[in-house]
């Protein structure tokens, strides 16, 4: 009686289910950091920084994962997608602030109008420096994976990083703290939330950009990233 081979895939995980998770998180990741930015928080009253701020790296982590194994074209679709989510988010939320409610609940409505009346403008400010940082944090990623032939996936996570950051952190706070706090927390925050980011996602988004890429060409059906058109 011949033994029958165990099939090598059927332990396997969708590629394809994988991806949809990523975007799911990393969309999920943007909402929350726009809503936690609401709240400034102080360290010694030195430095200076938007909640969201802790959330923020994970988010550019999971772009470089989807950059990493899917490409520049298919990262930008995530992109545009996200920004229709944050767009959904904001439009939502001043719904609700709109709409009326019982006397009974004043003050739970009072709360409520004062954080998401709010939340228009951070994410405005969010939004560009999302799309600025984003993209161009993709853009440097696959050009510097050209250059280095696909070695060294920190250098192109950290090196990325530098000029995506750079290019959210300045927009974003900006638009959406000038003129609510003074001119030095104003320049503490974009120092400290850039400086920050980067040192999250050295010490923490790189080594798990490693993890999830890693994992993923292991026990997916990945091949050559082949989810969307990565033809440039």
């Amino acid at each position: 009686m011949n033994k029958v081979s165990e099939n090598p895939f059927k332990n396997r995980v969708s590629t394809q289910s994988v991806f949809l998770c990523c975007v799911a998180i990393f969309a999920s990741l943007y909402i929350t950091s726009n809503i936690m930015a609401v709240k400034v928080i102080s360290l010694f009253d030195i430095f200076y920084f938007d909640a969201g701020t802790i959330t923020f790296p994970l988010a550019y982590m999971l772009g470089d994962v989807i950059t990493e194994l899917w490409g520049y074209r298919t990262t930008r679709k995530v992109i545009l997608i996200t920004l229709m989510c944050n767009i959904i988010m904001v439009i939502s939320t001043q719904i609700g602030v709109w709409l009326p409610s019982p006397d009974y609940m004043a003050e739970s409505e009072a709360a409520y109008n004062h954080m998401f009346s709010y939340v228009p403008r951070i994410v405005i400010g969010s939004l560009v420096g999302f799309l600025l940082g984003e993209l161009s944090n993709a853009k440097v990623m696959e050009y510097i994976k050209r250059k280095t032939k696909g070695r060294r996936l920190w250098v192109r996570t950290i090196g990325s990083s530098m000029i995506g950051y750079l290019f959210d952190s300045l927009p974003f706070v900006l638009i959406a703290f000038a003129g609510t706090v003074s001119t030095h927390d104003l320049i503490m925050m974009i120092l400290f939330q850039y400086f920050s980011k980067l040192f999250i996602e050295s010490v923490a988004g790189t080594p798990l950009a490693y993890i999830l890429i890693g994992w993923i060409k292991r026990k997916t059906d990945y091949h050559n990233g082949e989810i969307l058109d990565n033809r440039e």
